[in-house]
């Protein structure tokens, strides 16, 4: 083969390389993370606040083996989806490396310690609360305009895939965050519950106004099953009652709201997440899905090792595959993998109106 023939022949390759990379960018959807620390990818790394993951043994089942800021042992929710849906993992909007066609793949604007209400997690003082994610996703919208112009960015924002995971911390860390608390002095837990869902409509009103088309809502998970509350308020292991019930009120009415703004929308904006049931699942049978246990988190200490922080101090398990908690708080890795099965394929009661799976199918036709 003459030298000429070669060169051609490797231009020819570098070429189809070239346009199958990016096409393959530009075929992922864009994905848009807002929320707490269940979603948080790292953006508390660069915020003044105590509510960080960014030593170890976070990060130990990460690729890179490093702390992350995720919550988590080793990839998080939103890395989970974003790899079934094709794409890079979305950057905490506040890293440095997030830019130029990089935000063409979206962004992670959550935030540890938050929650519907912005009196809640205050004592983690400069975390970003809902009303400051937004302000960064407008800003991140004309950083987006920027690069690819105004039009291309609204499309780009309207056909994007967009979690939000909220209401957790606005149980755990304000209404029963002490025996007696403001806001448990101020409403019953039906009251709180409904005040949560107005606030919470607020909010997703005001993302829909931002440009959210197609917009994952998580309900809350079983806070009372955690091991942090097993080790505090349970005597024998057994799930908290009271937080259980306040859930279990909360999430109902979220799925309710959820199907009322879509009715007044006249459009499946927004997919009702039962986090709940997801959760339950392999917390009352962990032997089913490889589990050891659920109800000791891997890393922690104390009680079921659900006391204080998880910090290069505590105990760790040797395996965090068996375990179904990672720290006092927060699933494992492998644990969330049955999450996301279930978003991907769940039927309309765990994901109403729909799963992932239909919503990607009908949307292809569409973006």
């Amino acid at each position: 083969m003459s030298t000429s023939t070669t060169i051609f022949i490797t231009l020819i390759l570098a070429v189809l390389t070239l346009f199958t990379t990016t096409n393959t960018a530009e075929g992922a959807r864009t994905f848009l993370v807002f929320g707490d620390s269940l979603v948080d990818s790292g953006n508390n790394n660069y915020l003044p606040t105590t509510a960080r993951a960014d030593s170890p043994p976070y990060g130990i089942d990460y690729p890179t083996h490093r702390p992350t800021g995720r919550f988590s042992n080793g990839f998080n929710l939103p890395d989970l989806i974003s790899q079934h849906i094709g794409s890079e993992p979305t950057l905490p909007y506040l890293s440095p490396q997030l830019t130029g066609q990089r935000l063409l793949i979206g962004a992670n604007f959550a935030s540890a310690g938050i929650g519907i209400l912005n009196d809640t997690g205050f004592q983690f003082v400069g975390i970003l609360r809902m009303f400051q994610q937004f302000a960064l996703f407008q800003q991140y919208q004309g950083r987006l305009s920027a690069e690819v112009g105004a039009a291309q960015a609204q499309r780009v924002v309207n056909g994007a895939l967009v979690l939000m995971t909220l209401g957790g911390n606005d149980f755990v860390n304000n209404y029963f965050l002490t025996p007696v608390s403001a806001r448990s002095r101020q409403f019953t837990v039906p009251q709180y519950c409904r005040y949560l869902i107005s606030e919470y409509r607020k909010i997703l009103m005001r993302l829909y106004e931002l440009g959210g088309r197609r917009v994952l809502v998580t309900g809350t998970g079983p806070l009372g099953c955690v091991p942090a509350q097993l080790a505090t308020r349970s005597r024998n292991g057994e799930c908290v009652a009271e937080l259980q019930q306040a859930v279990q009120i909360f999430n109902p009415l979220l799925v309710q709201m959820t199907r009322d703004l879509n009715s007044q929308l006249g459009s499946d904006v927004f997919v009702a997440v039962n986090a709940f049931q997801m959760n339950m699942n392999f917390i009352t049978n962990p032997q089913r899905f490889g589990f050891v246990t659920s109800k000791i988190a891997c890393c922690g200490q104390g009680r079921f090792n659900g006391i204080g922080l998880c910090t290069v101090a505590s105990n760790l398990c040797p395996n965090r595959d068996t375990y179904a908690f990672w720290d006092p708080y927060h699933p494992s890795e492998r644990a969330l993998g049955f999450i996301v099965r279930d978003i991907f394929s769940g039927t309309s009661d765990i994901m109403t109106p729909m799963n992932l799976t239909t919503i990607m199918a009908i949307d292809s036709n569409l973006y």
